[in-house]
């Protein structure tokens, strides 16, 4: 049976460390703020923005809601986002996506600043990302990933991960963080040949294709670390959710494993927290 690496004891241990940060910043008559820019009301969006505001709240950060219509137009989106990146009392700017199809949501990232990039929205924040220029701020999520290696011990300097997906939000940015901590990686996706042997050569696999249970027992061995990224309605049980790795599979075989729900997404909140407490001292420093 594998240890599950939980992600509610890394929240916890990262929540004591930005509580102190947070009041000493109070102390200084600073609150960090953040922006949440949401275009309408998909359930998704607000099941994390509530989660977002409990987290928020419970270390004493400061947060505000900027909500639009569905059918915002193009302009005045633009100037309210122009609007809330010129907001000096705003330290970090999350902005939901995708935005409806009639929003040009590539040229909208653009408006955002960098020093209030907190969830790596634009060009230029991903840029600094693979420079290696630590300024910059991750996606939420791979950060999340790190913390949770981090927290529990894992060792990455030499060891050979393989990250099962190559997108901008994850895949891509997971690899670039694990590399500067010294770990071999290789970037799979769909068209990777004898993928799960790929997989099962590695000592580390995140799983982050965004498919259900598509990571099984012949993707891993014994003795791996198994990193599940992936959210998916889980096709076995309706209502309920599932990650990318077949747990019911993998879990008897691998070390450790991070459950869905329970593991990676337990951080994100806390990540996007920490991440806008840093942007506001690195903008008052």
């Amino acid at each position: 049976m594998a240890e599950q690496l939980k992600g509610k004891a890394v929240a916890t241990a990262m929540k004591e460390d930005l509580v102190q940060r947070v009041e000493g910043m109070k102390a200084k008559g600073i609150t960090p703020k953040l922006g949440i820019v949401r275009v309408g009301a998909r359930p998704d969006d607000l099941f994390y923005e509530g989660g977002i505001k409990k987290t928020a709240e419970g270390i004493g950060l400061d947060y505000q809601i900027f909500e639009y219509p569905e059918d915002v137009t193009q302009a005045d989106f633009e100037k309210a986002i122009q609007d809330v990146g010129a907001d000096k009392a705003i330290n970090g700017i999350l902005m939901f996506s995708p935005l409806p199809k009639h929003l040009d949501e590539k040229k909208i990232r653009t408006f955002i600043p960098v020093e209030k990039d907190v969830d790596c929205m634009t060009i230029g924040s991903a840029g600094k990302v693979f420079a290696d220029d630590q300024t910059g701020f991750p996606p939420c999520t791979p950060t999340a990933c790190m913390d949770i290696l981090k927290f529990y011990d894992v060792p990455l300097k030499g060891k050979k991960v393989a990250v099962v997906g190559r997108s901008l939000v994850v895949g891509k940015p997971v690899a670039m963080l694990l590399m500067r901590e010294n770990a071999t990686v290789t970037i799979c996706h769909s068209r990777t040949e004898n993928l799960p042997a790929v997989c099962a050569e590695a000592d580390i696999v995140v799983a982050a294709i965004g498919r259900a249970k598509m990571i099984t027992a012949e993707y891993v061995k014994a003795g791996q670390i198994v990193i599940d990224v992936g959210i998916n309605a889980d096709p076995d049980r309706p209502g309920k959710y599932c990650g990318d790795v077949d747990f019911a599979s993998v879990e008897p075989i691998v070390d450790k494993i991070t459950p869905v729900p329970g593991g990676v997404g337990s951080v994100t909140t806390m990540v996007l927290c920490k991440h806008t407490l840093k942007a506001c001292e690195m903008q008052n420093a």
